[in-house]
């Protein structure tokens, strides 16, 4: 019986969300001793007076159905008195096809003979495929109406239902939590009987039980007055065949006094059919039924009000498992509880994960530490989505708070562009920040984020078309050595990199190495130092070469420059020199030892 119970018991508690949401004013509030049961902190103490609760509201709905009435209506529906009299006269004929005149004759003197044929006939008319159909459809029939019942039952169900399972929480926990428990957000659950199922939403725990006890009485019952046939047809046997063997056994005589003898022939026949046609067997029929129905119902309202119990301590579990962290810290910390308290339960889902962030990086004390200092209320009662987002991935809510307060409404933007895992708040103010996304361009902004914040403020001097250009065109590593060059140059030559390397970014590799910025910055001719380095022309020039020769024999651009400029220009001279040197050598000790032959 459980296994039928758990589908439709997945319905259960959420039509009492519903209904609790707008109560009936003729729900009966929890009694003192309900209360008391409620809020035992023993949880086999609230299944029982949540069942109490349930049984106690389902059996009151239901205590004025008048089942005969309701058996009455769908007999006339179904049309079941042309039916019954159809398989009477077909069972009657088949009987009488099957028994001799003899025995058919002897019915009539004999008790015994009578009453096989009376079971005979009763067997074949309510054992008929015809009659197994029609009461499965009055069965159907009557689950209907009584689920109607039900469902007007179970609005007395909700109201107290939802108040014991608060009581239960809130003892612990606080009110938030019990609100939360009980189903605030039931209004977001979306309830489909066909599938005898509720629709989840990702935070709320109690929304997959999005039906109430009417949704998993009325499911039930119908299903099981549905395959209630096959019992209801049993006992319908068992009394049609009590009724009609009396009026056989007793009524011989006086029939026979309005039976001519060819009508004799047919032994006892004629009054079983006239018997099993008469509206007070019918009525005597429709009362079975009424009575069958009346005791499964009874039997199944037990059993709903025992699976309503198990679902709400299932729910329960859940609900304290999906929010273990908070709930456990609640429970300890009175100061933490009353915070929780302060939370509308919609913001339980943000408290969790705020709270898991800080147990796993700064432990309880930190946590509570945030709650004296307000930033934990802050985190949870009003940090913007994107911020959160930033504080999961860095697995820091500082981190999410500092780039709230720094981007404001620009915070969504930040995530959009991921700016938050190439730099930090830190290094960015208000203003930098809103001139890196006012460039327009993903892959600038992101670049320039990437560097130095010194480095950058130094580039921040190109206009934007200019910074997006050199952005795009170079890398974080190149971007942060031109930041360099500005800063160690003087107004003027700062001012002709810029230019040049604005207008083509591929200069800043004549540039880039360190041991090149270092020279020109020591240059006495800095303005001179980056003109040499950064003209382009053919490598060989005479003119080029013999000009930077004497900006170095001047004394106004390093030496290292003329190097990193004209390398093979330098190999070439130290060949040159290197082979005159020799030639002198060569000249010079030859003539020493001629004079010394001589």
């Amino acid at each position: 019986m459980l296994a039928h119970v758990r589908r439709p018991i997945a319905l259960l508690v959420a039509f009492a969300i519903t209904v609790g949401q707008v109560a009936p004013s003729f729900a009966q509030p929890l009694s003192k001793a309900d209360y008391e049961a409620c809020q035992s902190r023993d949880e086999a103490s609230f299944r029982s007076a949540i069942q109490a609760i349930s049984v106690r509201a389902l059996q009151g709905g239901i205590a004025n159905l008048d089942y005969r009435a309701v058996v009455g209506d769908q007999w006339r529906r179904l049309g079941m008195d042309e039916i019954i009299d159809k398989r009477v006269d077909l069972a009657v004929e088949e009987v009488r096809r099957e028994t001799s005149w003899a025995n058919l004759l002897q019915s009539l003197a004999s008790q015994q003979r009578a009453q096989e044929l009376a079971t005979a006939v009763a067997e074949r008319v309510y054992r008929s495929d015809a009659i197994k159909a029609a009461l499965e459809q009055l069965a159907v029939g009557v689950g209907a109406e009584v689920g109607k019942q039900m469902e007007f039952a179970t609005e007395d169900a909700a109201e107290p239902a939802l108040a014991c399972l608060k009581a239960f929480v809130g003892a612990r926990y606080g009110d938030t939590a019990a609100r939360a428990v009980a189903g605030d957000a039931g209004k977001d659950v979306s309830l489909d009987p066909s599938k005898g199922a509720a629709e989840m939403s990702p935070g709320a725990v109690l929304r997959e039980s999005s039906g109430g006890i009417a949704g998993a009485a009325v499911l039930l019952m119908r299903r099981q007055l549905a395959n209630m046939a096959t019992r209801v047809g049993q006992r319908v046997v068992g009394s049609v065949l009590a009724r009609l063997v009396s009026v056989v056994a007793g009524g011989i005589g006086l029939v026979l006094i309005a039976k001519d003898i060819w009508d004799l022939r047919n032994g006892v026949l004629p009054i079983i059919a006239t018997e099993m046609k008469s509206k007070e067997n019918k009525d005597k029929v429709q009362e079975e039924l009424a009575k069958t129905f009346s005791e499964q119902i009874s039997a199944h309202i037990q059993e709903i009000g025992a699976a309503t119990a198990d679902r709400i301590i299932e729910i329960w579990r859940d609900f304290r498992a999906a929010h273990a962290e908070a709930l456990g810290l609640a429970e300890r910390n009175g100061k933490f509880k009353a915070f929780v308290d302060s939370l509308p339960p919609a913001s339980l889902p943000r408290l969790d994960e705020v709270v898991a962030l800080l147990l796993a990086g700064e432990g309880e004390a930190g946590l509570l530490r945030r709650l004296d200092d307000g930033t934990l209320a802050t985190a949870v009662k009003s940090l913007p989505a994107p911020a959160m987002e930033i504080a999961r991935e860095t697995r820091s809510l500082d981190q999410g708070l500092k780039w709230s307060a720094l981007a404001g409404a620009d915070l969504p933007k930040v995530v959009e562009l991921s700016l938050y895992r190439r730099t930090t708040p830190e290094q960015l103010s208000r203003a930098s920040l809103q001139r890196l996304l006012a460039l327009d361009d993903q892959l600038a902004t992101v670049r320039l984020a990437g560097i130095d914040r010194a480095a950058r403020d130094t580039l921040f001097e190109l206009n934007d078309a200019d910074l997006t250009k050199l952005a795009r065109n170079l890398t974080e590593d190149e971007l942060s050595s031109l930041s360099r060059y500005l800063t160690g140059l003087q107004p003027e030559p700062r001012e002709q990199v810029l230019r040049a390397v604005a207008a083509n970014p591929a200069k800043i590799h004549a540039l880039a190495s360190d041991r090149v910025r270092e020279a020109v910055v020591a240059s006495t001719d800095q303005t001179a130092a980056v003109g040499m380095m950064l003209r382009t022309g053919a490598m060989l020039d005479p003119a080029a070469i013999g000009a930077d020769l004497r900006l170095v024999a001047d004394g106004r651009v390093s030496p290292i420059l003329l190097w990193e400029k004209h390398p093979v220009v330098i190999v070439g001279l130290g060949f040159l020199t290197l082979l005159v040197l020799l030639l002198l050598h060569r000249l010079l000790f030859a003539r020493r030892r001629t004079s010394a032959a001589a």
